[in-house]
């Protein structure tokens, strides 16, 4: 395994070796002592054309807990602000001793195509690619779906509500939990869950409320991209509360086991209510935790000299 462009590149055996030394990685982070000395002399450099904070932080900690150099690079600080191209950003980060290149960009595509077209010999992670796939968004979401019920996710009722046109996560989620046996339904407005992403062999489903009736285990909020909802919802932002946040109300439906999960960052009052946020169901910072560990066992996979 040389990249990580997308949950595709991994079947299922691939993907639970994953989570078990992601599990592993994050007994790591436990210690009082918790740098391992794996990538010494490695090179990251976190390539980002948008802004993050928990994935690119999480990304410079993984690389940093496993002895590697991490260089951040930012395209509104470097020469991409020039007019630079992917291909000879990248060319150029090789050139400095990158052996690996974790990117997020806004264009879907972006990372395949990077570490497809032979352009460079460094390993290439996905960290979000415009609506695509952040592939390891969803392995950190597995694991702490995982921690919670059980490492068996075989039968798990997986309930994805929100702007599923629009997210990566929701894309990513969807592939690999039903790779691992989970059942999954996402749910939106008819204009932001377009019918056939039932191509990614899920359930689709137009009312949250009648989507609870399956009693899921796992309801995930996904962030509200008001950028791009108010072009696509037809209705008031105050009917999309309406109809799809994680309310009060609803909250009181969801059974006493369910998990409650958000992949941040969280618009508290659009999407879910600061009681579910905050409830004792929430995995939302556990979630965050995760993150490291993931992204961990991801660098450990695809740059240990022991592969």
């Amino acid at each position: 395994m040389k990249h990580l462009v997308s949950i595709r590149d991994l079947d299922k055996t691939e993907a639970l070796e994953l989570l078990d030394s992601a599990q592993g990685m994050s007994q790591v982070n436990d210690r009082s002592i918790k740098k391992l000395p794996t990538l010494r002399g490695r090179t990251v450099v976190n390539l980002f054309y948008e802004n993050s904070t928990r994935t690119r932080i999480s990304f410079e900690i993984a690389a940093k807990r496993l002895s590697a150099d991490v260089i951040n690079v930012s395209a509104d600080s470097s020469s991409v602000s020039k007019g630079e191209s992917l291909k000879d950003t990248a060319q150029t980060l090789e050139a400095l001793g990158a052996d690996c290149i974790v990117i997020r960009h806004p264009m879907s595509g972006a990372a395949q195509q990077l570490a497809g077209m032979g352009w460079v010999n460094s390993s290439i992670i996905n960290a979000g690619d415009g609506t695509h796939e952040h592939p390891t968004q969803a392995l950190l979401d597995a694991l702490t779906i995982q921690q919670r019920l059980g490492s068996d996710l075989t039968g798990c009722r997986v309930l994805i509500i929100g702007d599923v046109k629009h997210s990566r996560v929701a894309r990513s989620n969807a592939l690999l939990l039903s790779l691992l046996g989970a059942d999954v339904q996402l749910a939106g407005p008819v204009s932001l869950v377009p019918m056939d992403l039932s191509a990614l062999g899920v359930r689709i489903s137009h009312d949250f409320d009648i989507a609870l009736e399956s009693t899921p285990d796992v309801v995930m909020m996904l962030r509200v991209q008001r950028e791009r909802m108010l072009e696509n919802f037809q209705e008031s932002e105050a009917e999309y509360v309406n109809q799809w946040s994680l309310s009060r109300k609803r909250l009181s439906v969801l059974g006493d086991k369910s998990l409650i999960m958000h992949p941040g960052p969280i618009n508290r009052g659009l999407e879910i209510c600061s009681d579910a946020a905050e409830d004792s169901r929430s995995t939302i910072l556990q979630q965050v935790k995760n993150g490291l560990a993931v992204r961990m066992a991801v660098l450990y996979r695809l740059l240990s000299e022991e592969q």
